[in-house]
């Protein structure tokens, strides 16, 4: 969100928000209040970020200005309202086709989401490197026995699933599929937990 950046950061990105054509250095110097090297420095570490764009030049006269364009990343930190889209929907789906067809659902998308992922069973540390890129700050950790457990200092789903808990049918597939075996859900944050704790009951 917005609040993890500086004042000034979080004002040149509202700006160029409202001017989707994109702004210059000078024009966010003037509206910002702030001097053209300040602005540049700002643009750089957002550039960097991926959340601010390089667009068009624009004709002056003189020599083109480079406009400057919000960025995909840069407009998700504005709000949105995706999750309670998403507790409406599965309140919806959930009323029509009942509980267990719900938890199948979720399982069936779990599923087509790892396959999509691998096309064959892969261990403990790559299905980490897939929850991260999800947002899970995944670990694998091991037990005094060797045995690696997954561990997600991250619900991605919490909010949700706290509605409705058969939304973690789909990371216990995601998981299963992922890695060729039965999950054990070992410790939850939604049961009070202070990690999700997952461990793969592979077959020697």
């Amino acid at each position: 969100m917005l609040q993890g950046l500086g004042r000034t950061q979080q004002d040149l990105l509202t700006a160029l928000l409202y001017q989707a054509g994109g702004m210059s250095i000078d024009e966010l110097a003037e509206q910002l209040a702030v001097t053209r090297t300040a602005v540049r420095q700002h643009l750089a570490a957002l550039e960097r970020d991926a959340l601010v764009l390089r667009g068009p030049t624009r004709p002056t006269g003189r020599r083109p200005e480079q406009l400057y364009l919000l960025g995909p990343r840069g407009r998700e930190l504005f709000p949105r309202q995706y999750q309670a889209l998403a507790d409406l929907l599965i309140g919806e789906i959930a009323e029509i086709i009942g509980h267990p067809a719900l938890v199948a659902l979720m399982r069936k998308l779990g599923t087509r989401l790892a396959a999509e992922l691998e096309s064959a069973s892969v261990d403990e540390e790559r299905i980490v490197q897939h929850m991260n890129d999800a947002g899970y700050e995944a670990q694998v950790f091991f037990r005094s026995s060797g045995e690696p457990e997954i561990v997600a200092h991250n619900c991605v789903f919490h909010h949700l699933a706290g509605s409705h808990p058969e939304v973690c049918e789909l990371d216990l597939a995601l998981i299963g599929t992922l890695g060729g075996a039965d999950v054990e859900h070992l410790e939850c944050m939604l049961r009070g937990g202070q990690v999700c704790r997952f461990h793969l009951q592979r077959t020697s």
